[in-house]
């Protein structure tokens, strides 16, 4: 089965097994910037998992809305383009495709420094990282990525090297439900896939909002699932931009992504 076909079945089926992860691994205590992380500056890969990574994904920084950002990535010229799915040893690789939302998430950020500079920035289900290594590259004060694959936090890892960048902080770990983090600003970027995640994230961002009056930035090409969410009522459009062809044809007939700003009302009763 062709890599194409592989990326079908995440976007439908078994992005419904990534949710249930993200539903059940409850997050713990506030997170503190020094304290929480698997990964930071200086901590060494795996050497194995290194060079895995490294002989099969693909740098690139073509075909995306950055192409400031170098990122590994599978593409077609990589192996597990067209080998089975199965035979990737470290599961469903989420974080080696760079998103609509995310693209949409770290153009702005570039385009627009002052939205991160000096600022504490969370990028929450990072992937790739691109969107993290976009908030440094413009000046961000503290850039935390989480995800909850442990090998995404490792190709974060690689993205920084190739950026000419210390690695940032990395947890690995379901924060979503947790303590509300202090963070003056939260993005994430093609998340609302799935009902019952989506509900989460909106009472976590809603609760990080309130408490410590976080800004929120969401990127989303238009899904379904993320439109017809009773959060899409609390949204105000920042910018829309046109998709590369080459994100189009891969996205199966997206033509373009949505940065939102998220901006519940004050009314405790909201869904």
């Amino acid at each position: 089965m062709a890599f194409r076909g592989w990326k079908w079945l995440l976007l439908l089926g078994r992005q419904n097994t990534l949710a249930k992860v993200w539903r059940s691994r409850r997050g713990g205590p506030s997170l503190r910037w020094k304290r929480c992380c698997h990964w930071s500056a200086g901590k060494s890969l795996d050497p194995e998992v290194r060079a895995f990574l490294e002989e099969n994904t693909e740098v690139t920084n073509s075909g995306h809305l950055t192409p400031e950002i170098r990122l590994r990535l599978l593409t077609p010229r990589c192996r597990f383009w067209r080998e089975k799915p199965d035979l990737w040893p470290y599961g469903d690789p989420f974080w080696a495709i760079y998103w609509p939302g995310g693209q949409a998430l770290s153009r702005y950020i570039l385009d627009n420094p002052r939205v991160v500079k000096g600022r504490s920035v969370l990028d929450l289900g990072s992937g790739c990282g691109a969107t993290a290594i976009a908030a440094v590259m413009s000046g961000a004060s503290q850039v935390l990525a989480n995800d909850i694959d442990p090998i995404a936090g490792m190709a974060m890892i690689l993205n920084c090297e190739l950026n000419h960048l210390n690695p940032f902080p990395i947890t690995i770990k379901n924060i979503i439900n947790s303590e509300a983090g202090n963070w003056d600003l939260i993005v994430l970027g093609d998340m609302f896939y799935d009902e019952q995640l989506a509900d989460g994230l909106h009472h976590w961002l809603q609760k990080c909002i309130r408490t410590h009056q976080t800004e929120v930035l969401i990127g989303d090409p238009g899904r379904h699932q993320f439109l017809s969410h009773s959060i899409r009522s609390q949204l105000h459009k920042v910018i829309e931009y046109s998709l590369p062809e080459y994100t189009r044809q891969e996205n199966y007939g997206l033509t373009s992504s949505i940065v939102w700003s998220y901006q519940p009302s004050n009314s405790l009763e909201d869904s």
